[in-house]
């Protein structure tokens, strides 16, 4: 989503159209299809679509020169007043995902916003705009759980480029000390050949002798023996584990197909493990148990790491909340992988503070969160549920303690 500048291009959901004045601005607000409401710099209600009249229920006759804030929708009015500040003061698009509102048949719903600047054409501030869809649908869901998966290549890149950062750097250091123990041990073998030219003229001197003696000792010639190997061994396990890296993140990001492919859950499991690491390596330890026997399962790749990615980072979060947010490291994250005839039965637990029996019911609904605010959108488990159940017809569940910890239990059907 661009800026929206009257007097340039307008670019809205595959919506073109040159903006000339701000009769064209208004004209383009009424044919939005999502609701539209423009403010003034001073936050007064500029313009209000018939989308937004449709959703809210609320005529723009009635709202027009009023203060956003009191526009009677039923949401919460301080935090988007925030937001709209935010987007004002930054000159810059403000975004909110699941944003909960009353809709105008009195169900919740929930509300997909984007905050923009509008300037003229001497690019100076004459409004915001509000544009806003509302996501409680499942095909929005579908939406969601697509933006997710980016998102999180995306929220991971920086750890899986700290993981790369840091054997690199040791192979870096080691390929310094490969070269420099290369030219010492070049210059005296070159110092051993003349010395065997030497022995088979029959001159060798003591001299000569003493002088190999003091080289090898200058270079420490027995130290490089004994650490180059080591150099080298310590080089490989690096390259390895970027590889590894590298094709786990591969196998992560590999986009799905329309249909179902089969697919080996545990190669699909351990790709994910890594490239999350940097999620959780901080707070736990962890702990597999794969069954070997596992036969292909008929699943969409890209959605069932999003799952797994997802509860991992669930886990990590609820054990590093026990711990204070201090990162001790203490706690476990089990994942098992086991099948029955009909069945592959996936585990991932965690040792953190289990589920409250007071939220547990809610626990996969959309948007639903206990996370404080600007630490969880709700949607991990939503995704989850909604990849497991509708998309694979498998099933999903939890088993939780308050105090010792949650396990979620996904099951996926083999089809014979």
């Amino acid at each position: 989503m661009r800026r929206i500048d009257d007097g340039k291009l307008l670019e809205i959901n595959n919506i073109d159209k040159s903006l000339h004045s701000k009769e064209d601005l208004e004209q383009v607000l009424i044919a939005l299809p999502f609701i539209a409401i423009k403010l003034t710099n001073d936050y007064k209600v500029n313009k209000w679509n018939a989308s937004a009249e449709s959703h809210f229920g609320i005529s723009a006759s009635d709202v027009l020169d009023t203060p956003f804030s009191e526009c009677d929708i039923q949401w919460n009015r301080k935090e988007i007043v925030e937001k709209v500040s935010l987007c004002s003061e930054t000159k810059s698009t403000v975004k909110i995902e699941g944003f909960k509102y009353k809709q105008k048949s009195g169900n919740e719903g929930f509300l997909g916003i984007t905050i923009v600047p509008v300037n003229n054409d001497k690019n100076e501030q004459v409004g915001i705009l509000l544009m806003m869809r509302d996501i409680t649908g499942s095909k929005d869901l579908e939406q969601i759980i697509s933006t997710s998966k980016l998102e999180a290549i995306g929220s991971l890149a920086a750890g899986i480029a700290h993981e790369i950062n840091t054997p690199i750097q040791f192979i870096s250091n080691n390929t310094v000390f490969f070269q420099d123990a290369f030219d010492k041990i070049a210059t005296i073998l070159n110092k051993y050949l003349h010395l065997l030219d030497m022995n088979k003229a029959g001159s060798v001197t003591p001299e000569l002798l003493n002088e190999l003696e003091v080289m090898a000792n200058d270079i420490q010639l027995e130290y490089l023996v004994e650490e180059i190997p080591v150099a080298i061994e310590e080089t490989q396990n690096g390259l390895k584990h970027v590889t590894e890296i590298v094709q786990s993140m591969k196998t992560f990001s590999h986009p799905d197909n329309e249909k179902k492919v089969p697919v080996d859950i545990n190669k699909m499991i351990k790709s994910t493990i890594t490239v999350a690491s940097n999620e959780w390596k901080r707070v736990a330890e962890m702990v597999t148990n794969f069954d070997s026997e596992l036969p292909p399962v008929q699943c969409f790749p890209g959605d069932f790491n999003q799952v797994v990615l997802n509860l991992i980072v669930n886990a990590a979060h609820a054990i590093d909340e026990v711990s204070g947010n201090r990162g001790t490291g203490n706690g476990i994250i089990s994942v098992s992988t086991h099948y029955d005839e009909n069945w592959v039965e996936i585990r991932i637990g965690d040792t953190g503070a289990g589920i409250p029996e007071n939220v547990r019911p809610r626990i996969f609904e959309q948007f639903f969160t206990t996370k404080e605010v600007g630490k969880g959108t709700g949607q991990g488990l939503a995704i989850a549920h909604s990849v497991v159940v509708n998309k694979h017809k498998g099933e999903i569940a939890f088993d939780t303690e308050v105090g010792k910890g949650t396990t979620f239990i996904i099951r996926l059907p083999i089809l014979k």
